[in-house]
């Protein structure tokens, strides 16, 4: 079969997206020789009833492309229901808007704190600088880890977060590895000492039961080990790409500056236009027949969130940015179904609060050097080098 793209061809950080438009106009279930093979859904359609549809598209079989799990089933997010079911559970209410609200004040500390230092000396790489740590300190809070070990994580999270960026198999694997270690320290302490399951994840996933039973604690470690990183790499990129479009775009930086009850709207089209995710991955039950193209049962295929937030025939002007979108509501940022991510409430508090306080910090910013893209699965800013005004 002809590769109709490649995911490894050099990019630049507006190319994939040329080329997600073409795959959309001309062959929107593509196919990719890359990874030992792939397809692609890249109409929003096509992605939201994959999405939606967890009964023929599992997800426990591979659920990114590339496949980068080295070390065994983590759950929700590689398992599927019922078997996924009672760990959503557990963590979901740990999540609500309510929830994480309290974190809002944690959270603008922990920005002010990063961006001190780049505001001294009047600039830096916004995502080596701020938000590959942001995250990492907010999860630790989130988590209830004292600080020493919030320090490990964030040393540790960062070093996993650049690897699997940089598509660095080795450093992604050690990185996962320490991760996992981390995970079963803070297991076996919550079982000595548990805290309140309604203020605590790890005694949540404790105290959960399915069929009457506890969870296997290794699928609570697995779990544990994936609530540390899940959150981490998908606002890095995304505060990276905000920061480039802002860039480019002085006026709606001043506006935005001048105006922050604008930023929770402006959050959204952000995440609309530079989702974060391009490679969440299902794989089909069945042979599934889909405009025109035959997808094999068994075989791996990305859902490209990215491209379906793009996509003409939903949004109007799809590649510009607009804070008065009626139709918001359609974007695919946060998935859909099953796998919605349980975290997209602390997800926008943190991206919210990191604008206001990189705009609150400056009365202008500009590119200072060449964007670094990075890779999939992810899609959007790896390096952006800042001057502040």
């Amino acid at each position: 079969m002809t590769a109709d793209f490649d995911p490894l061809a050099a990019e630049t950080f507006d190319s994939p997206h040329d080329d997600y438009r073409r795959l959309r106009a001309s062959c929107p279930v593509a196919h990719a020789e890359a990874w030992g093979g792939f397809w692609a859904l890249t109409k929003h359609a096509d992605v939201a009833a994959a999405a939606a549809d967890s009964d023929t598209y599992i997800t426990s079989q591979q659920n990114v492309v590339p496949k980068v799990a080295f070390t065994g089933r983590r759950p929700p997010l590689h398992l599927d229901p019922p078997e996924h079911t009672p760990y959503r559970r557990a963590i979901s209410p740990l999540l609500t808007p309510k929830k994480v609200e309290r974190l809002r004040p944690d959270v603008r500390a922990i920005c002010g704190d990063l961006l001190a230092p780049m505001v001294a000396k009047g600039g830096g790489d916004i995502c080596t600088e701020f938000s590959s740590r942001m995250p990492v300190l907010v999860f630790g809070r989130w988590m209830n880890l004292p600080p020493d070990q919030v320090e490990s994580l964030g040393e540790v999270g960062r070093r996993f977060n650049v690897a699997v960026q940089s598509a660095d198999l080795e450093a992604t694997k050690e990185s996962s590895l320490l991760l996992y270690d981390m995970a079963r320290g803070l297991v076996a302490e919550r079982k000595a000492r548990p805290l309140d399951p309604e203020s605590d994840v790890t005694s949540s996933l404790l105290a959960a039961r399915a069929d009457g039973e506890p969870l296997p604690e290794e699928m609570i470690v697995g779990m544990i080990r994936q609530v540390l990183v899940v959150g981490i790499i998908a606002p890095t990129v995304m505060i990276g790409s905000i920061c480039v479009h802002l860039s480019r775009d002085r006026a709606l930086q001043d506006r935005l500056r001048a105006e922050p009850a604008l930023i929770p709207s402006a959050i959204e089209e952000f995440l609309r236009l530079y989702t974060p995710y391009r490679g969440f991955a299902r794989t089909a039950v069945r042979d599934i027949e889909l405009r025109g193209r035959t997808i094999p049962a068994g075989e791996p295929i990305a859902l490209v969130y990215a491209s379906a937030n793009r996509d003409e025939e939903v949004f109007d002007d799809a590649e510009s940015f607009r804070l008065d979108r009626d139709n918001i509501r359609d974007s695919l940022a946060f998935g859909r179904g099953t796998h919605h991510c349980p975290g997209a409430a602390l997800a926008r508090l943190e991206l919210a609060v990191a604008l206001e306080e990189i705009l609150a910090h400056t009365t202008g910013f500009s590119l200072d050097g060449a964007v670094v893209p990075t890779r999939m699965p992810e899609i959007g800013a790896l390096k952006v080098p800042l001057a502040f005004e």
